[in-house]
């Protein structure tokens, strides 16, 4: 529901513009005052299946850029199930607020009751300030749920699995870019140590590379630090240190014309989503730099892989892991053609991704 007072906001971003643009099927508003619960849905493309994608708390500046980001979400998920071969479309939420202040069970369950509402359209999981245990608030009003702890039947946190696949795509980056998928001796610059984060750098420390680190919570980065013995840096300051592979693994956008004159890499190969703040200028300026570049919603695809199993039934850990390994073969695969086609890498998977939706959406036409 929109209330007066947003409308104003909602018209400054030309809300329908943007979703004719971006292609989207539905944005769902939800508020409620009682729990202070300020949410937004985006449904973006329920061709291959139901939209699934993570619920994110962030404290926006604005309420027009919790809408930019929902709808980036929404649609990178749409291209990220979809060339990952899974039955599902593409949908994200968020919910405005500071995860560490904002967050109940009345919240939680009153969002679980709006993604009821939808009947099924949209799946949700955890994201950026959610974790398993705020599912189970939301299971609680909804059966439309995954990334469940497993005395639920659940996968438990997909963090692992997203942080496997990145490091999976990483090496196969490493390996065009450097002709060998061994990261040791590399220096990797992580910028954000939530829990993918965090889980990735684990294996790169196993694998001897040189970690350096940065955080928007500084203390989080300090305690990463202490643990693994790596260095950190400030916000700002990771995008000059001299790396080999840079991995943006906290929000968007970090990729753009500010960064791409500063950063000194040869690889990018990161946990966040839509890492591009421009696709097509971006993914060509990386492209003319010589940057190999691992597509963002293809190599971070094992959170959603692992859910997967929990949305088919009968959840196999191991076969979660199985389905994750493929991303390395996959990213090869997608960086020759790039190379072949002399197109981005961020282009050739969307082709890829937008194939298949086009040819699965032709057979339930039955055409």
């Amino acid at each position: 529901m929109i209330t007066i007072e947003e409308q104003p906001k909602l018209k400054e971003v030309s809300l329908f513009n943007e979703l004719s643009t971006m292609e989207h099927e539905q944005v769902v508003f939800c508020h409620d005052k009682a729990t202070g619960l300020k949410a937004i849905i985006g449904i973006h493309n329920t061709v291959l299946g139901p939209a699934l994608g993570g619920t994110r708390i962030w404290n926006y500046a604005t309420e027009a850029e919790a809408i930019n980001d929902v709808l980036r979400l929404s649609r990178g998920m749409t291209f990220k199930n979809a060339i990952s071969g899974l039955n599902l479309g593409g949908g994200k939420a968020v919910i405005i607020g500071d995860a560490r202040t904002v967050k109940s069970e009345a919240l939680l369950r009153r969002f679980g009751r709006f993604v009821n509402s939808l009947s099924g359209k949209y799946i949700t999981a955890e994201d950026v300030g959610v974790g398993t245990r705020d599912m189970e608030y939301v299971a609680m009003e909804t059966k439309h749920v995954s990334g469940l702890p497993e005395n639920m039947g659940g996968g438990g946190d997909p963090s692992p699995f997203t942080a496997y696949g990145v490091y999976l795509g990483m090496k196969a980056a490493a390996k065009k870019a450097y002709g060998s998928d061994s990261l040791e001796g590399k220096t990797i610059a992580v910028q954000g140590v939530g829990h993918v984060g965090t889980y990735l750098i684990e294996r790169l420390v196993k694998e001897k590379a040189n970690v350096v680190v940065t955080d928007f919570y500084e203390e989080r980065a300090l305690e990463v630090a202490a643990r693994f013995g790596v260095k950190v840096v400030g916000l700002d300051e990771i995008y000059d240190v001299p790396m080999d592979i840079y991995a943006p693994c906290a929000l968007g956008a970090t990729i753009n014309d500010a960064t791409l004159s500063r950063l000194k890499c040869q690889v990018i190969a990161g946990c966040a989503n839509n890492q591009l703040k421009d696709e097509q200028i971006h993914g060509e300026a990386l492209v003319q730099k010589g940057i190999v570049y691992a597509p963002d919603f293809l190599i971070n695809a094992g959170g959603v892989i692992n859910v997967y199993q929990e949305v088919v039934g009968n959840y196999n850990r191991e076969r979660a892991f199985s389905n994750v390994e493929k991303i390395y073969d996959f990213t090869l695969d997608i960086l020759n053609k790039s190379q072949a086609e002399g197109i981005s890498s961020h282009e050739a998977a969307v082709r890829i991704a937008k194939q298949r939706i086009e040819a699965i959406g032709r057979v339930k036409l039955g055409l």
